[in-house]
């Protein structure tokens, strides 16, 4: 792939600076990958050499690690590698938007800068005073305008940046993630060891999975879990680590479902547990798009999600491929968890669903919103629903 008379391969620096084990950070190891695998030249820039997911990079992807403390230090370094290397684009992952947007203009080359993001902000402020959101959006306010394109990974991720921070709608590219790779495709993954797996095949299995915090929600999952569990056994399985284990433990004793409850922590490769698993509940209160909604899908599982704002409505397609609850609501989510697993749909029916989100679609979406592959004669761009976001921009 190129795109100037040398035939140099596009280079692509992608930048994170909080490499971890969520979603984002998976997410963006997996569309290193793809672009690699469109030939186009990626260095990878952290802050670390050790985290989840790094051992996934292929060689062909460079690893850089920058661990300066202060965000000075990085940014220069940063420009450093922009002048030396001149990348057509600088993707800023997580926590580096600043940092990328000032080391491309130290450099001075004709990088391109997009910044990608990953959530819904305003729902994520709702749950805070209006002085804090205010104060936690004003620097954003600034700074995401300046960008050359602002990568939303749901269409309400998109409209909710439009009217927030007041970036121009043509700057916005919906760009779905990178969830399913061929890999997910291509074989079933083993069954895990896990007592609940290795036991009565008769009782069903409940997955949920993420951060145990706030935003996802798993006290409405455990208190719509009790209510199942009243009417028909079940086991149920949260995967996930986080500062709310402790509570959410004793949360289940409280409802007297800890028998049947067991929270795992963190697995890196959940792919088993979702395909041996008879149903997949994602109960957040906020998401971008929940790459385990689609992960679930892939496996052939059933699932009912909340519908939060963004991406479970996007994902399932207004409730075609699952069930769609309220928020916070543990008896609307138990009788559709219970009616799911009493009739629950094919498998082939649910994999339709993440056509959009395999590493090749997701990859040439990307390079369409870089403006290194044209844009498709039929693809409909992106635009504010109803004006969304234009009265805002007005003076």
């Amino acid at each position: 792939m190129s795109r100037n008379p040398s035939c140099r391969p596009c280079r692509i620096g992608i930048v994170t600076f909080s490499a971890g084990d969520g979603g984002n950070d998976k997410m963006l190891v997996h569309l290193a990958r793809g672009l690699s695998e469109q030939g186009c030249a990626v260095d990878f820039i952290t802050r670390t050499k050790t985290a989840p997911y790094l051992d996934r990079l292929p060689f062909s992807v460079r690893r850089i690690a920058i661990d300066e403390s202060s965000r000075k230090d990085r940014t220069m370094s940063l420009a450093r590698y922009v002048a030396e290397n001149a990348p057509d684009v600088m993707l800023s992952g997580k926590r580096s938007d600043l940092e990328v947007l000032k080391a491309v203009r130290l450099a001075s080359t004709n990088t391109r800068v997009f910044f990608r993001v990953g959530t819904t902000l305003s729902a994520r402020y709702d749950h805070r005073s209006k002085l804090v959101g205010w104060w936690r959006l004003r620097p954003l306010r600034r700074l995401f305008p300046q960008a050359d394109g602002i990568l939303a990974v749901s269409r309400g991720v998109a409209q909710d940046i439009c009217r927030l921070l007041k970036v121009p709608a043509e700057k916005i590219h919906v760009v779905p993630n990178p969830v399913v790779t061929q890999d997910m495709l291509s074989k079933t993954p083993p069954r895990p060891s896990h007592p609940f797996y290795t036991g009565s095949p008769d009782i069903p299995i409940v997955v949920g999975m993420g951060g145990l915090r706030k935003a996802k929600d798993f006290p409405t999952l455990l208190r719509a879990f009790a209510i199942v569990v009243h009417k028909r056994p079940a086991r149920l399985l949260i995967l996930g680590q986080g500062h709310l284990k402790e509570k959410l433990m004793t949360l289940s004793r409280s409802l007297n479902t800890a028998p049947w409850t067991d929270f795992p922590g963190f697995v890196e490769n959940p792919y088993g547990y979702l395909a041996h698993a008879h149903l997949f509940v994602l109960s957040s209160l906020w998401e971008g798009s929940p790459n385990v909604l689609t992960e679930a899908l892939a496996m052939g599982t059933p699932v009912v999600a909340t519908d939060c704002p963004s991406g479970p409505r996007e994902i399932l397609q207004d409730g075609r491929y699952g069930c769609l609850v309220p928020c916070g609501d543990p008896h609307a989510m138990a009788q559709a968890m219970l009616e799911v697993l009493e009739n629950p749909p094919p498998p082939s029916f649910l994999k339709e669903a993440v056509a959009r989100y395999t590493l090749a679609a997701s990859t040439h979406e990307h390079l369409r919103a870089f403006g290194l592959l044209p844009q498709e004669p039929w693809e409909t761009p992106w635009a504010p629903q109803d004006g969304f976001g234009k009265e805002e921009r007005s003076p």
